[in-house]
């Protein structure tokens, strides 16, 4: 079998069949390759005041960030240049064959709205929802809402199952089970 990225029929019938797990799920929001993902209602700012540097050998310090929940008459504002996490609204699983990448709408993009720097990938067994990496590139301000279409989620099938699949006992998976807006665990 040959990995390949999953066209919407099938994504509709593997969440049908519950293979792959999207909740809440709101078959509109496939699309030709992928899903659309709305915007969770918590985020993690942090407190550039609290901690002098992250010092990776030390892992982040305690403090590094807050947790700010966004209501949907006010939602919540990303300065320029800041960065911050999010989180998807929907919780996914996947089974040990299949694996994810999250990607930035490309209008939001335009906007100059980043949702992840680096961690896109989502491996085989993940359960939870996904963390957004935020970062406004522009010189204003952009105001966010909770189920504000955010991202996309695209799958692709592995060439035959995970032995070790995100989430098994001797891997150690830090965000297994996640619910809101996680910060690193780094060094964990």
């Amino acid at each position: 079998m040959t990995a390949s990225v999953l066209s919407d029929g099938t994504i509709r019938r593997l969440v049908e069949d519950g293979r792959i797990v999207i909740k809440p799920w709101d078959p509109s929001l496939v699309q030709p390759a992928s899903i659309d993902l709305r915007l969770g209602n918590t985020f993690r700012v942090f407190s550039n005041h609290k901690v002098p540097a992250i010092d990776l050998r030390d892992g982040p310090p305690p403090g590094l960030t807050e947790e700010v929940v966004a209501t949907p008459e006010e939602g919540f504002v990303i300065h320029p240049g800041e960065f911050c996490l999010g989180r998807t609204e929907e919780w996914v699983e996947l089974p040990d064959d299949i694996v994810a990448r999250i990607e930035g709408k490309s209008s939001l993009g335009r906007l100059g709205l980043i949702v992840h720097a680096t961690a896109g990938f989502i491996d085989p067994g993940w359960k939870g929802t996904l963390t957004l990496e935020l970062n406004n590139l522009t010189r204003v301000p952009i105001r966010l809402y909770p189920h504000l279409l955010i991202a996309q989620l695209s799958f692709m099938t592995l060439d035959q199952p995970a032995e070790r699949p995100y989430g098994s006992a001797e891997l150690g998976s830090h965000y297994q089970g996640q619910v809101a807006a996680t910060e690193s665990r780094y060094m964990r």
